[in-house]
């Protein structure tokens, strides 16, 4: 059963407004785990979704989230999604990639239960949840019109993406021929990219699998970064290559860098702000 409480929150011109928070709300089992969302929803709502999703080194580690995790989108009528997904190493980033596609499809599946426009969805996260942000803006698609369970027939697309210091291509890590899906420097995270890690064949497979950059279109969703400089996690050549390739596909990327900014920085609560308004920007305006 899910559970259900309510957050008070006063807004800056001190009206107090109420968030329902619906908990563990499962999109999916396998293997005896099932993989859940909070849910926030607004009083307010301003019809559209923002899903946030909850990872870091392909680790979601789950924690009770207070109203502050949602509430720079809450306050302005989103309804967030604060989405959990099977850590590594047990799942390999293929497996991750695919709880995404599936939380996107529940979502939209069940759009009226929330009170959300299908057609207006946006993804964020920071690093490995920037990573799965920009697989759905480029890897985001129909269902199968054939599957037994109707939440795999609905689309796994997004309308709109703003992340934090994304990994965009795993086979120019820090400049062109640096590859990194396991070895050299990344050798540490080989354990979530599994097997096919082991081959040189198998990595460039994988890389490409994983790799947003690969996947850019015209039809890829307006997306907005925010990369420091001095990030020694995920170089800053991932957020401007993948503009590069984007920007010359059609598509629209805006990349803001964050000076003397590292994997994470203090006031980042604040940069969020201007996620908040790219999604004003791209999820409010007509429905597609």
């Amino acid at each position: 059963m899910t559970k259900r409480l309510t957050i008070l929150a006063l807004s800056i011109a001190t009206i107090t407004f109420a968030t329902e928070v619906e908990r563990d709300v499962i999109y999916h089992r396998l293997e005896g785990v099932a993989l859940t969302m909070d849910v926030f929803t607004p009083e307010n709502q301003n019809g559209a979704a923002v899903v946030k999703i909850v990872s870091g080194g392909w680790k979601s580690k789950y924690r009770i989230l207070d109203e502050k995790f949602a509430k720079p989108y809450t306050d302005q009528g989103y309804t967030v999604f604060a989405v959990f997904h099977g850590s590594q190493p047990r799942y390999k980033v293929r497996d991750i990639m695919g709880f995404m596609h599936r939380a996107i499809r529940f979502i939209r599946f069940n759009s009226d239960r929330w009170g959300i426009d299908p057609h207006r969805i946006g993804v964020t996260g920071g690093s490995a949840g920037g990573h799965l942000s920009l697989i759905l803006a480029t890897k985001g698609g129909e269902g199968d019109p054939k599957a037994k369970d109707p939440v795999d027939r609905a689309s796994s697309a997004v309308q709109a993406t703003a992340v934090f210091y994304p990994p965009t291509d795993y086979l120019n890590w820090a400049e062109p021929g640096d590859e990194a899906v396991g070895i050299g420097k990344q050798e540490r995270w080989k354990p979530a990219f599994g097997p096919e890690a082991d081959t040189a064949e198998g990595r460039q497979i994988l890389g490409r699998a994983m790799s947003s950059i690969y996947h850019v279109s015209k039809d890829t969703p307006p997306v907005f970064i925010i990369h420091g400089d001095q990030d020694k996690v995920v170089p800053l050549h991932q957020a401007l290559s993948f503009q590069k390739a984007a920007r010359a596909e059609g598509a629209v990327v805006d990349v803001v860098i964050k000076e003397g900014g590292g994997h994470g920085w203090p006031d980042r609560a604040t940069d969020e702000q201007q996620f908040v308004q790219w999604f004003n920007t791209y999820l409010l305006g007509p429905s597609k």
